[in-house]
């Protein structure tokens, strides 16, 4: 159902789900949404096209041809003066950052690091952006890092103490209530696509497994 999905699996997708030939398209399509899909136990890959992608490489072309090859994959990340730039909010043409909003985010945090740039664009969501004004002034001494539990803090100290990512919710499980790899990822799937019924059923397996490893 994702314009741009793509399903992948250990052998012909026609020995595991129905098929069709849509018109609008090359590939051969499933006919399950993407809900079955991976409940058949396919992967679903989002693959987005990007225009940034190719201003880049022309970009590369046209320096080029100035005598100068530069291989994108070899700039540093820990370059201060792209920091510094990102940090007055020059960043026009700068694909998921160049919005008003976004400019405004950054030139709040005053990024230091890629890791800064990384939750800054998980976090400019609703919802979650709500918790931006705490990572700023935790990550410039303004607040002190509250502790969420002594098992745990080790796992958001690079968020400021703020749970930022899917994978920190998955490594929360695991280390409070022993969840499995798994188990950690139905628990994702569950809080992502906010199915009630199975986050009743999770918080009743997170609890019980709290309690069985003396966590209070």
């Amino acid at each position: 159902t994702h314009a741009a999905g793509i399903v992948i699996g250990d052998r012909p997708l026609s020995e595991l789900v129905p098929m069709y030939r849509d018109p609008r398209s090359d590939m051969p399509v499933t006919q399950f949404n993407m809900k079955y899909v991976e409940q058949a136990g396919l992967v679903k890959f989002d693959f987005l096209g990007l225009k940034t992608l190719t201003v880049l490489e022309t970009a590369v072309k046209l320096i080029r041809r100035r005598g100068v090859d530069i291989d994108l994959a070899t700039i540093p990340l820990d370059d201060k003066e792209t920091y510094s730039m990102l940090s007055r909010g020059e960043v026009v043409g700068v694909f998921q950052v160049e919005s008003a909003g976004m400019r405004k985010a950054l030139i709040g945090m005053r990024p230091d690091c890629i890791e800064d740039i990384i939750a800054l664009v998980a976090l400019y969501r609703p919802g979650p952006m709500e918790n931006i004004p705490t990572y700023n002034a935790r990550k410039h001494g303004e607040e002190e890092m509250a502790s969420i539990h002594p098992k745990i803090d080790h796992l958001v100290k690079e968020t400021q103490g703020v749970i930022v990512y899917q994978e920190q919710v998955m490594q929360i499980a695991q280390e409070l209530s022993g969840y499995s790899l798994g188990e950690a990822d139905l628990l994702r799937r569950a809080m992502g696509k906010k199915i009630r019924a199975e986050m009743d059923k999770q918080r009743e397996r997170f609890v019980s497994g709290a309690v069985e490893r003396g966590v209070s």
